[in-house]
This record gives structure tokens, C-alpha cells and sequence, in this order.
């Protein structure tokens, strides 16, 4: 007996251990997939940090704060970092964030400054490995070689969570540094800071953009503690550190504390932030972590991001394109920022307090980038978040008087051509977002197309050469910076007032606006067959024809002398934006049927569209570091050329746009740091990976209308909401199927190169037949063109 049961115990034994042995194939979640490294690389300029979907917080490390190379304060290719700070921009050209840095050291020196990169040791940057660094959707973790401490981060919407493991030190330290920015936009304004207990820090930032508030509660009582200024060398000491201070002002202030550590002690700090008050950021960080569980709420973070990417789901892709897809969506659900506090409160355009009632207050809109791509696409993800987009801005017209443009918290900088809040708003009208006042946006958007602003309203903010415009129906090169693009995002801004107008009644203005939509045209030059800049009396920019090129001073303005379609320049002085005349060409997205009536027909505009992928992608000295991600003068690093290889389908010519799209979702998209072919910009380049994988993409924003592409995968399968989803299935589909030979929609033989949102909406299923090579019938005809003001 005693011989059996101990058989028997061997037996359970071998069998645990065996099945412990048997790899378990553990069924892969969506945020799995999602590598925040990417981008990181080269200049997407995004941030492998912990933040939630559309969240205030963006916690993440910084390796350096200098230079455009460093918008997001993250660079892949750097092997030291200065600590972790809790603002940062998800993919712009703007050196900004960086606010509230937090740094864990060991050691008996305390150093007030990052040092350098080239020579971590001047300072209190540590080296790192990428060995020892790992990234989720909602988490960061890394090594810091120097110090031994492992740090980790995670967030809730409005509250950054440290966790840092120490070794065993007496001499274990963290640093707060208000002094650290990326960029330098602060102008030398003054931050304060308080110690106001033993486990708390609190006080504000003055940013580049606004005042940021914090409060920083640590999981363990300070040893000892004191502040610092780095600006200020004390007589006395020769240093900048103040032992047992309790408060600092200045400008390049911070506060640090000490412990004692044992082996693998963790001390864990929860950051509030607020835009409102030191109070408001009291109350988020109250409301949203109450206890020191840094597992539950990764835990949290992580499952928030599941049901965020799972509104999606893709089948018949490798791994590569999983990451890519999934990065792409989450970069999507990023970059869209909230910046009001848990009790409504934030700060509106007129400097004082509002309260958002019954909507998240968005306080940024990147939107010469995003009106193009992750606006529409979040009308399809993410409808529960589309109306406050819209509420928000109608708050800030109620608060600046005005309806600004592109703008990054309550810095209205109408750097950008066109007026571009417009498409985002009319695009949320005509697909049937309307739980707000939009009669209040119509009057602010009519009032802006035809007046200048008056005080207290700055001149900078009205249309950039709206009297021209108006009199003369363009904007001259003589008188208006990036005059030719100018004129025709102004007449694009102008159909989309007429779409609302139309919905709203409105006959008259829709007239008005549908005629003004035509100024296009103006910049028309049919001998050349570009859109050519114009003298205000009419005449065309001479063309360069081999002079050397020249600077023309008018006043204040300046602008280059000859017309060369191969030169982008610089500001000041370039009569496009970011562009040239080749890339610009396309920048009709409400009349593309208008503008191959331009070139005489489909047969010439094909002509010139397939030029413009197969020359060369050099471009006229300067060169410009925009242009990036190149098929010929395609330059998809860019937004202005996104929308141009759908344009084919307008030319009854669709199987060139399903060959172009699947080039540049297969090219121009990698797995990896290094997988974007230029500046995220917000959401946008992702976006337009989402949507033109999936098979579709909005040319004309504004039109609750999709051009069909070329479908990527097998199958995805879209979470339209209520209940129903919406499968776009490409059956035989691979490499080198990409082009469709037939389709069905529901059931019902589907010929056309476009599809609505109210389709796509309602559920059903789009299936495609793909090949190897073009069927020529498919997708052409009159009915099968999509739609354009000229039909």
C-alpha cells in the first residue's frame, strides 16, 4: 500500500512538472501587438511612455530637450536619460512638453542638471540599455545602469505613477526639476514649488503653453529634503542646493529628497496634474489613484487599451503588420488630448476658469494635420468622443470670440494654411454628430470667411489674406506668405461651409460659399499645368528658366522671385507649405472632378499623376526635412500628399490607386523604431494607415464619403457600435493580389470606388475579390466615379 501511494506520488510529480515544461499558447490580446517604440526613431517623434487614450497625462523619459530632432523628448537611437516627465506631444514639429521631471539617483553627490549625453557622469542623467527597457500600451519600465534602480510607469488619465526599485544605499535620492523643458518656449517665467509635508510636493510649471500644476505624493517619508535653484550660485557655498528649504521660486528651480534603501526597496510616486490650480490637481490625483497599487492600475491601463484597439480586429496578417496596424491605432487614440480636470474645470481661451458640463473639454487641435485622416477615422472608432470634440470647440468660440484654427491648448498659432477646424466639424455634421450648437460654429465660421478679427481678437488670427482673397478671388504671392496653397484650402474651407449651409438652409450662403469654393481655379496656370503663384495685378510668377533664384523684399514680406515647381524652400519666403508646385497640384480633395476638367480630361491627368510617382523625389535646394517617405514627388512623410493616390479613381483608373495604396502601406510602413516615414503629426500618419488598410480612405472630409483603396488584409472587422459590426473581407488576397476584381456589399454586387459612412455604420459586410493583376472594368463608369462638386 505504502509502495502504491508512493508510485502514485511520483507519478503527480513528473506530471506537474511536465506540464509546467508544455509551452502554453497564450491567445495574443490587442495591446499585445502594439509597440510604443515606434516611431521613436528617425523623426516621428513619438514617445514610448505610459498614457491612457485621450488623456491629459503622457508620462514618459526623456533623453534630451534640444532641437527639433527631440519634439517628443525621445530619440531611439540615445543611450542616456535625463528622468521622466509627464507632458509630451504625440508626433509634432513642436518643441514643447516636458513638465514635471521626476529622476531617481544613488549617490553621495546630488546634481542638480541632466549633464550631457556625450558625458552622462556631469550631471544626473543615467545610461540605459534597450536591453533592460520594455514598453506597453499604458506602461514603461527601463533600467538606469548608473543608479541600479529599475523604473517603472504607468497612468490614469490625469495622474502619472512612478515605481522605482532601489539597491540597497544610503544615499538614494529624487529629483524633481522644474527647470526641465523640451524646447525652451518659457521665456524665463517663474515656477514655485512647495514642500508642504513629508511625503508631499506641490506648485506649478510655467510652461510654454500655460501654467501646469502638479501635486507629488510619495509612498515614503523623506530623510531629508531641500530645494534648488540651477540658475543661482550662492556666494557662500559655491553651489545652487538648499538643505531643509521648504518653497523655491524661479525659473530653473527643483526640490529633492533622500532615503535610506534596502536591497530592492520600491518608493512609488502618484503626480496629479492640472492646467487650473494646484487644487485641481489635488482633487485628479484624489479621484483617480487612491492607494499605492501600481499593479492594479497598469493593470487598468492595460485593459482600457484592450477595449480600445479591440474595436478592430484584423485576420490574415503577419505579426509585422499586427504591430503596425495596432501601433497605428493606438498612436490614433493618443493623440487627441482632454485638458479639463475630473470636476469639469479648465482654462479657457479668455484666461479664466470654465467648467465643462456633460463633455471631456479637448484643449488641442493639430488640425492642418488631422482634418485629413484621424478625425475621420475617429468617427467610425471612437463616436462616444466625436460630439465633445465638437462641444469643445464650440466652447472655445464662446470664450476667444472667434473661431480659431490650428492651436495647442490656448496658443492660437495660425502658422498653417487654411482654416481647418471647419472640415472637422462639417465632417462630424454630414455623418451625423450633432449633439451640439451648431449654429453658433456656423455663424463663427461665416463671420471669419468674410471679416478680419477686431480687438481683442489679434489680426493673426483671421484668414491670411482674406482681402485679397475676397477682391481678387486668390491670395498674391507679392502680398501673402504660401499664397498658392492658401487659396486653395481657403476655397476647400468654403465648400465645407457651404455643405453646412445647405444642411442649415441656408441658400443664399450656400451660393455664396459653393462659388467661392471654385477660387481654385484662379491659381490655375493651363500652360504650365500648375497651380501657379499670381502677382495681386494678375500676372503670373516668371518662371525661374535657368536665372539664379532671388529673394524679393515688399515691406515686410518677401517672397522667392521665380517660379521653380521643384522648389519647396523656407518660411518667409515660399509660396507653398512644406510642398512644391508638384505636390500641391492634387489640393483640390472637394472638386477633383474639376480639376481634371482642368487638364483637359482623365487621359491628361493620369498623365501628370503617374509623372508625379515615377520622376525623380529630388527636390530644388534648400533641401527640406519634410520631405521624407518618397515614391517620385509623392512625399507621403507629409500630409498634403496623402490623400493623392486615391485620385485615380476619380480617372476611372482605380487599379493604379489599389497598386500606389498597397505600395505605400507596404513601403512606407514598418515594424519598429524606425517604422514611420516622417512626423506622426498627431494621429495622422497612423490614421491613414488604418483607414487605407482596412481598404478605404476620406479624400474629401466634409463628404460623408470613403474612397476605396486596395484592402491589406484577409479580413478586418470594424465595431461600428449598438450592437453591429462592419467585415471587410478580401478574399485570395496577398502580395501580389492587390488588385480587386469584384465586389459585393451586402449581398449586392458592388462596382463603385466609394462607400458611405451610413454603409459602413449600419453593419454589414464589403467582400472583395482580389488578383494578380488589374481588372480594368471594375470600379469605372459614371456611377462607379466618386463623388465631386462638379457632379
Amino acid at each position: 500500500m505504502q509502495l502504491r501511494l508512493l508510485l502514485l506520488g511520483l507519478f503527480f510529480s513528473l506530471y506537474a512538472v511536465c506540464a509546467n515544461s508544455i509551452p502554453v499558447n497564450k491567445e495574443k490580446k490587442t495591446s499585445d501587438y502594439v509597440n510604443p517604440f515606434l516611431g521613436t526613431d528617425f523623426f516621428g517623434h513619438t514617445f514610448p511612455g505610459a498614457s491612457l487614450p485621450y488623456a491629459m497625462v503622457h508620462l514618459s523619459p526623456d533623453t534630451d530637450t534640444k532641437g527639433w530632432t527631440y519634439c517628443a523628448g525621445y530619440v531611439y537611437s540615445d543611450n542616456s536619460i535625463m528622468g521622466f516627465s509627464h507632458t509630451h506631444w504625440s508626433g509634432v514639429g513642436m518643441v514643447n512638453g516636458g513638465d514635471i521631471l521626476l529622476m531617481p539617483v544613488v549617490g553621495d553627490k546630488l546634481q542638480i542638471i541632466p549633464g550631457t549625453k556625450q558625458n552622462p557622469d556631469s550631471g544626473y542623467r543615467s545610461r540605459f540599455s534597450h536591453d533592460n527597457e520594455t514598453a506597453s500600451p499604458g506602461y514603461y519600465s527601463v533600467f538606469l545602469e548608473d543608479y541600479k534602480i529599475k523604473a517603472e510607469l504607468t497612468a490614469t488619465q490625469r495622474t502619472g505613477f512612478h515605481r522605482y526599485t532601489f539597491p540597497k544605499a544610503d544615499n538614494a535620492k529624487i529629483i524633481l526639476d522644474l527647470g526641465h523643458q523640451i524646447g525652451d518656449m518659457t521665456s524665463g517665467e517663474i515656477s514655485k514649488l512647495k514642500i508642504a509635508d513629508n511625503n508631499r510636493i506641490e506648485g506649478e510649471r510655467s510652461s510654454g503653453l500655460g501654467k501646469v500644476y502638479f501635486v507629488a505624493e510619495f509612498s515614503k517619508p523623506f530623510h531629508y529634503y531641500g530645494t534648488f535653484d540651477a540658475s543661482y550660485v550662492t556666494p557662500e557655498s559655491g553651489g545652487s542646493i538648499f538643505p531643509y528649504k521648504n518653497a523655491e521660486n524661479g525659473d530653473k528651480i527643483g526640490a529633492f529628497v533622500s532615503y535610506k534603501t534596502e536591497e530592492n526597496e520600491q518608493i512609488l510616486i502618484k503626480v496629479g496634474i492640472s492646467y487650473t490650480s494646484v487644487e485641481g490637481a489635488r482633487k485628479n490625483l484624489q479621484s483617480e489613484i487612491e492607494d499605492w497599487n501600481f499593479d492594479a492600475v497598469k493593470g487598468s491601463a492595460e485593459k482600457t487599451w484592450n477595449n480600445e484597439l479591440s474595436r478592430i480586429e484584423i485576420d490574415g496578417a503577419t505579426d509585422d503588420q499586427k504591430e503596425i496596424f495596432y501601433t497605428s491605432m493606438y498612436h490614433s487614440f493618443l493623440a487627441q488630448y482632454i485638458s479639463q480636470d475630473v470636476d469639469g474645470k479648465y482654462v479657457g481661451s479668455d484666461g479664466k476658469i470654465h467648467e465643462a458640463k456633460g463633455f471631456d473639454f479637448y484643449g488641442s487641435f493639430s488640425c492642418w494635420d488631422t482634418y485629413r485622416s484621424q478625425h475621420p477615422l475617429l468617427t467610425l472608432t471612437a463616436p462616444e468622443h466625436v460630439n465633445d470634440f465638437i462641444k469643445s470647440i464650440v466652447a472655445k468660440v464662446e470664450n476667444y470670440q472667434w473661431l480659431p484654427a490650428q492651436h495647442f491648448l490656448n496658443i492660437f498659432g495660425e502658422s498653417m494654411v487654411g482654416d481647418h477646424l471647419i472640415p472637422v466639424i462639417v465632417d462630424a455634421y454630414t455623418k451625423g454628430y450633432r449633439d451640439y450648437d451648431v449654429k453658433k460654429l456656423y455663424t463663427a465660421m461665416r463671420k471669419k470667411a468674410l471679416e478680419n478679427p477686431q480687438a481683442p481678437v489679434p489680426a493673426h488670427a483671421g484668414r491670411s489674406g482674406l482681402d485679397y482673397y475676397k477682391e481678387l478671388g486668390y491670395t498674391p504671392v507679392d502680398k501673402v506668405t504660401e499664397s498658392v496653397p492658401n487659396t486653395l484650402e481657403l476655397a476647400y474651407d468654403d465648400w465645407c461651409i457651404a455643405q453646412l449651409a445647405k444642411e442649415l438652409g441656408k441658400k443664399d450662403d450656400y451660393e455664396m460659399f459653393m462659388k467661392r469654393a471654385k477660387n481654385y481655379t484662379n491659381v490655375w496656370d493651363p500652360e504650365s499645368q500648375f497651380m501657379r503663384p499670381k502677382h495681386a495685378d494678375g500676372t503670373w510668377l516668371e518662371a525661374l528658366n535657368g536665372k539664379e533664384q532671388e529673394i524679393v523684399k515688399a515691406g515686410k514680406h518677401s517672397y522667392y522671385k521665380y517660379f521653380d515647381p521643384l522648389l519647396v524652400g523656407r518660411r518667409p519666403n515660399r509660396y507653398y507649405t512644406e510642398s512644391n508646385a508638384w505636390q500641391y497640384i492634387w489640393s483640390v480633395q472637394h472638386d477633383i472632378k474639376g480639376l481634371i476638367d482642368l487638364f483637359g480630361g482623365e487621359k491628361a491627368f493620369v498623365k501628370k499623376l503617374d509623372t508625379f510617382f515615377e520622376m525623380s523625389p529630388v527636390i530644388t535646394p534648400p533641401k527640406y526635412v519634410g520631405v521624407v517617405g518618397t515614391i517620385g514627388q509623392y512625399v507621403h512623410g507629409n500630409q498634403p500628399s496623402h490623400h493623392v493616390a486615391y485620385l485615380y479613381n476619380y480617372a476611372s483608373q482605380p487599379w493604379k490607386t489599389q497598386q500606389r495604396v498597397r505600395q505605400v502601406c507596404e513601403e512606407l510602413y514598418r515594424s519598429g523604431p524606425g517604422g514611420l516615414c516622417g512626423n506622426e503629426d498627431m494621429g495622422s500618419l497612423s490614421s491613414w494607415y488604418v483607414l487605407s488598410s482596412m481598404g478605404f480612405y476620406a479624400v474629401t472630409p466634409g463628404l460623408p464619403v470613403y474612397t476605396v483603396g486596395s484592402p491589406l488584409f484577409g479580413k478586418a472587422t470594424l465595431d461600428v457600435g449598438n450592437g453591429k459590426s462592419f467585415t471587410i473581407t478580401a478574399e485570395n488576397n496577398s502580395e501580389t493580389n492587390k488588385y480587386i476584381q469584384s465586389a459585393v456589399l451586402n449581398g449586392e454586387t458592388f462596382n463603385r470606388t466609394w462607400i458611405t459612412q451610413e454603409e459602413i455604420t449600419s453593419g454589414g459586410e464589403l467582400v472583395f475579390q482580389m488578383g494578380p493583376e488589374p481588372n480594368k472594368k471594375w470600379g469605372t463608369g459614371k456611377n462607379a466615379l466618386p463623388p465631386s462638386m462638379t457632379d
